[in-house]
């Protein structure tokens, strides 16, 4: 995959979180309402809870204050750029993938912060006493956008390494 290809794919990734991420939240807020409901049982391992993160992933730096949203939509932004040049400047497809998944997911919470002053949140996955903290399906990219791209580093480092 020539260089362009690779920019195309990381884009196209950012566009689809961008737009899946923004559309979901459209749709809890406004067409399911979950904010009158609260919590709602979807599957035995998956309930909608709704939940506005004032903090970053994992209520991380929560006590900032009034200036935490304008301090994470900068720190935010400058990653999207830092990563948009990481995408133009890679040989590799899956870092380039990983990439744009990670640049939509963070622009995805940039527009909550601007529009809501928090995230919205709603996927609240559990079992067998376990509970996982509410997400949405930008922090999804982002996780998995990292896991994409330690695993091909970590596939292409062994293959550099090989004899």
């Amino acid at each position: 995959m020539g260089r362009s290809g690779r920019i195309v794919l990381g884009v196209l990734l950012l566009v689809f979180v961008l737009v899946a991420d923004q559309l979901s939240k459209n749709w809890i807020l406004y067409g399911y309402d979950l904010p009158a409901r609260g919590s709602v049982e979807v599957l035995p391992f998956l309930n909608f809870t709704m939940v506005w993160n004032h903090a970053v992933t994992f209520g991380m730096f929560g006590g900032l204050g009034s200036k935490g949203p304008l301090i994470f939509e900068a720190v935010s932004l400058a990653a999207v750029v830092l990563l948009l040049v990481c995408m133009a400047r890679t040989s590799r497809p899956l870092v380039a993938a990983a990439a744009g998944a990670i640049a939509g997911g963070a622009l995805g919470n940039v527009i909550d912060r601007v529009r809501f002053g928090a995230v919205v949140d709603f996927l609240h996955a559990h079992a067998f006493g376990w509970s996982w903290y509410v997400f949405n399906i930008a922090d999804s990219a982002i996780v998995c956008g990292v896991a994409v791209w330690m695993l091909d580093s970590f596939l292409s480092e062994r293959q550099r390494s090989a004899p």
